[in-house]
């Protein structure tokens, strides 16, 4: 079992089960992606697990989003994988690897957040506890890690515009009606669903899987270069006036820490 940074390890019966554990929020940052690297590096041998559960240690927050004081160092160490500073094609990355992956959501999870979870093969929610948003358009820039690609594949235009335009909260519920989500599970259900499902595709012959796998990236994952736009867009825009200025204000009401700021984000991000 690999030594990681953020991401808390157990495993059972060929599926690695990983919790997501850096407080206080559980902002995406160095550690995180460092570990995602390990992780990516480990599954493309092929040969350890052939289902990871993704979940949260704080049940108030998944990945609500980057850590935008971070985002320089965060991508070179993707960089590592990609041969570029993309946190996008480390996401891209992840869905190519040689596991089915799944996210099991409760708590916050937007931005990079979301796109994390979308780069995964599945994802169920917490009915009561799962909140989901894309908030990039509060402040003049494009999702950059995957997230225009996704979404719009998954909801269709007119509500992948609703999405990213927007930069409103999202329910469990809302989020399973417009095809975020495979399906929103109430609370205390969700952890047995996830791991019932995931020991039962383990069971299965692991080229068979891996097979599926390759076949739905085929027809579902846009090209590199998509990403590589969307990246390049999203850090362009880091250098914006207007952005950083709206980045400015929203850290002056409590952005990036425990509290009802983050908790709120959407309602936040409309008052802007």
């Amino acid at each position: 079992m690999m030594e990681f940074e953020v991401l808390k390890s157990r495993a059972e019966g060929g599926v690695l089960f990983l919790a997501i554990d850096n407080p206080p929020i559980n902002l995406l940052g160095t550690g995180l992606v460092r570990d995602l690297v390990m992780l990516i590096k480990m599954l493309d041998k092929g040969d350890s697990y052939k289902v990871v559960v993704f979940s949260s240690a704080n049940p108030e927050y998944f990945i609500p989003h980057v850590d935008v004081t971070k985002v320089a160092e965060y991508r070179q160490i993707a960089a590592e994988l990609t041969g570029e500073p993309s946190l996008s094609l480390l996401y891209r990355r992840l869905s190519e690897t040689k596991a089915i992956t799944i996210a099991q959501i409760d708590g916050r999870v937007r931005g990079a957040g979301s796109e994390f979870v979308l780069a995964c093969d599945m994802r169920f929610a917490s009915k009561e506890r799962a909140i989901f948003g894309q908030l990039e358009a509060a402040f003049g820039q494009v999702p950059g890690s995957g997230g225009v690609q996704h979404l719009t594949r998954l909801m269709g235009r007119g509500r992948a515009f609703e999405v990213l335009t927007s930069s409103e909260d999202f329910t469990a519920d809302m989020a399973e009606r417009y095809g975020w989500i495979n399906r929103s599970i109430p609370d205390a259900e969700l952890e047995s669903f996830v791991d019932t499902l995931a020991m039962r595709i383990a069971k299965f012959p692991r080229q068979g899987l891996l097979d599926i796998k390759e076949r739905i990236n085929a027809i579902t994952l846009a090209p590199v270069e998509d990403y590589r736009t969307d990246s390049d867009l999203f850090g362009k825009a880091m250098q914006n006036p207007e952005t950083q200025e709206r980045y400015k204000a929203i850290m002056t009401k409590g952005f990036q820490h425990p509290g009802n700021t983050e908790l709120n984000l959407g309602k936040v991000l409309g008052d802007l």
